[in-house]
């Protein structure tokens, strides 16, 4: 049976307006979520340092395919009369959600794993395990949705999706396992934290597969909108609020560290105006293995400061 493609469906003038205003929305949101994850990256201690590279790699490439999205957008539909006729360029509408897929849910597995207490060997392996999985969840979709008989095969999608759907499985039952294992090993608040950032996660994921099955038995423009307008509510959702919910659980484990002398941090921390640790600063500084340890000496201040030549040196003469 033939699937009605859904950037084949001509739009009312509401409907387009409407798909537009969530196009720019999320785009300005994800904007303001890739903003703050640049200014508050210090917050959080080196050892949960990938969570941060995570989430800002998320929120920037998710802004710029939101950017792409809307100029494809613009050049894609005509005015024609009271309607929106969509050209041969319309296709990237979709197309182009499953470039951006296929790199941010990796780093958001990614994100969610480096805040677990799972490390060594058995992360870097269920990273390897995960990315990948999640990887062949976008990509059998993707040629399910858009690539096989142009997206309009209801067997091919039905196909697809349910390889797609056993990968989608293997990512949450993974994911699961590793924040079960390490829920234990956390204080209340960061297990709270960190069990709300994965459902909040698994839970938007269920949005995109049923937005997929819209497009094997949906038809017209009312249900190309709620398609598009659905998937920038799911993916404001995950990357931004998913990513604060592990960032908040990053602040918190690296103040844990910082007042059990694990680790340190040039700042205090505070979460929600409440403040969880002072700042952590070691009282000596080590120097290679077999040298000497002296103590901190204070920065003399900038203005007793001169500059001078440096002459060459010989290694013999040090």
């Amino acid at each position: 049976m033939t699937a009605s493609a859904p950037w084949l469906a001509t739009l009312s003038q509401p409907q387009y307006l409407l798909t537009l205003y969530f196009l720019v929305v999320a785009g300005l949101a994800l904007l303001a979520g890739f903003a703050r994850s640049v200014t508050t990256r210090s917050e959080v201690g080196s050892r949960f340092r990938p969570a941060v590279v995570a989430r800002l790699t998320v929120t920037g490439v998710a802004f710029v395919s939101y950017l792409l999205l809307i100029t494809t957008f613009l050049s894609s539909y005509t005015l024609t009369g009271d309607t929106y006729v969509p050209n041969g360029n319309a296709v990237m509408m979709f197309a182009l959600r499953y470039t951006d897929w296929s790199v941010t849910v990796p780093l958001l597995t990614f994100e969610l794993l480096a805040v677990c207490s799972v490390v060594g060997p058995a992360l870097r392996r269920t990273q390897l395990i995960v990315g990948a999985s999640s990887f062949a969840m976008i990509f059998s979709g993707f040629l399910g949705a858009i690539v096989i008989d142009e997206g309009q095969s209801q067997a091919q999608l039905l196909i697809w999706g349910g390889i797609s759907g056993v990968f989608w499985i293997i990512t949450n039952v993974l994911l699961i396992r590793c924040v079960r294992r390490s829920l234990p090993s956390l204080t209340t608040q960061a297990a709270s934290w960190m069990r709300s950032a994965t459902i909040l996660m698994l839970s938007g994921w269920v949005v995109y597969p049923l937005v997929y099955l819209i497009q094997v038995f949906g038809d017209g423009g009312g249900w190309a909108t709620t398609m598009q307008v659905s998937l920038c509510v799911a993916d404001v959702l995950v990357k931004i609020g998913f990513g604060t919910l592990i960032h908040r659980v990053a602040k918190l484990r690296t103040a844990e560290d910082v007042r059990a002398g694990d680790d340190v941090h040039p700042e205090s921390i505070w979460i929600s105006s409440v403040k969880q640790s002072d700042a952590g600063q070691p009282n000596e500084v080590y120097l290679a293995e077999g040298a000497s340890v002296h103590p901190r000496h204070a920065r003399p201040p900038m203005s007793s400061a001169v500059p001078f030549e440096r002459s060459e040196i010989d290694d013999d003469d040090l």
